[in-house]
């Protein structure tokens, strides 16, 4: 299930494993996603372009601290 947090104006939208970014985010929006390798954070951008830190985050916490810091400076 979808769980999206508003923050700053800007959607940080946590995802499970099995849903798609695309079919939930929109531009501005920032995706949670986890995987064996950790918590990832995804910039969606214009047109579905979508960006990330090189390095996932090792908890869903660190992760949402992350992601709101970066809605502070509106990705």
């Amino acid at each position: 299930m979808v769980n999206t947090i508003r923050h700053r104006r800007v959607n940080i939208v946590v995802l499970e494993r099995d849903e798609q970014i695309a079919a939930h985010c929109g531009e501005g929006d920032i995706a949670i996603l986890s995987n064996d390798e950790g918590w990832w954070i995804k910039f969606v951008g214009a047109a579905g372009h979508i960006d990330c830190y090189g390095e996932p985050y090792p908890s869903y916490n660190e992760a949402l601290w992350s992601a709101k810091a970066a809605a502070e400076f509106g990705t």
